[in-house]
Order: structure tokens, then sequence, then C-alpha cells
């Protein structure tokens, strides 16, 4: 078995090698396209395949660790530690906190009716780092925990994205197996084609 592989290694070495020399030369072969040229427009249908599957799981990585850094953070820190962390992202990460939790918040105020609509507008009138603390001194008497609450509507969106993902990940991969091909295999010839080093 071993003799086999060797064999096939040499045999595409050597297939490599006179490929190189034709062109050296200068020769120019027209009937048909090589062997080479053959392999690389497979190679390329292949890793089209799996594309959006790369997609997600850069997404899915990337809000992995969003989800552990709004765990580790205190919350008027969690904005600031995305921005340092992901500094490329066009997102607006202190907007988009202070959107879950108006969302959020207004669905315990409309919805559960466990909140009173007061709670809500202090929210939507304070900055994302300054609203447990408004909160607090705003409602001493309250009975549950701001903060608690706010990091609560966080990590649920957090965790909310990262499950999405896994099930577009994980369609992706099934409609890659309807194709007779295994998803592991077609990650690796993406990750060949496109020059990923892993």
């Amino acid at each position: 078995m071993a003799e086999q592989k060797t064999k096939r290694y040499l045999e595409l070495q050597m297939e490599e090698l006179k490929a190189a020399h034709a062109e050296a030369e200068g020769e120019e072969n027209n009937s048909a396209p090589t062997k080479n040229t053959r392999d690389n427009s497979k190679n390329a249908e292949i890793a089209k395949m799996y594309e959006d599957a790369a997609e997600y799981e850069e997404g899915l990585k990337a809000f992995e660790e969003e989800l552990e850094i709004v765990n580790a953070n205190a919350l008027k820190d969690i904005a600031a530690a995305l921005i340092q962390k992901f500094p490329n992202e066009e997102r607006d990460y202190a907007q988009e906190l202070q959107t879950i939790l108006e969302i959020g918040w207004a669905h315990l105020v409309e919805v559960e009716k466990t909140h009173p609509k007061e709670q809500l507008e202090l929210i939507k009138e304070t900055e994302f780092n300054d609203v447990v603390e408004k909160l607090n001194t705003a409602y001493p008497d309250y009975n549950g925990d701001f903060e608690a609450d706010v990091r609560n509507f966080l990590v649920k969106r957090w965790e909310n994205l990262i499950a999405i993902t896994k099930e577009h990940l994980k369609e992706e991969l099934a409609e890659i197996k309807t194709t007779g091909l295994k998803p592991k295999y077609v990650k690796r010839v993406y990750e060949q084609f496109h020059g990923i080093v892993k």
C-alpha cells in the first residue's frame, strides 16, 4: 500500500516536472488542457461549495469571542473591549448594546408587564455605560439586580446568534453531503485552494 502511494506521488511529481519543463521551453499544447488545469478548475468548483460554510464558521468564531468578552467584562467596559478586540469591524458596538437592552426591556414592560414603563424611558435616555447606575439610583427598592438583568439580555442575544449560526453551518454541511462529498474533504480543498494554513 505504501509502495502504491509512493509510486503515485512520484508519478504526480513527474507530471509536474514535465509540465514545468514544457512551459520553460515554450511548448504549447492546444489540443487538451493539462491535468493541473483540470485539477485546478475542479478544486475551484469544490472550494466554491464551502464558501458559505466558511463564512458561517468565521461568524461563529467571532460571535463566540464576543460572548466571551460580554461575560468577562463589566457592563460599562463591554463596548470598549469589543472595539479593542475587533478594531476592523464596522459595527457600532455601543449602539448595538443599547438597542439590545432597549428591546429586551421593552419586552419586560410591554409583553410580560413586569416592569414599569418609566424604567424603559430612563434606559432610552441614558448611555449604555451609565444605565445600571442610573436605574439603581432611580429605583433603589428594586427587588432584582439591574446589572444581572442587563447582562442576561446581552448573553441571550449572543447565545441566539451562535445557535442560529450553528444551524446555518449545519445546513451548509448537509447540503455538501448531498453532493456525495464529505464536508471535511471539501473544507480541506477550500483551505488548500485559498492557501489557508491551519
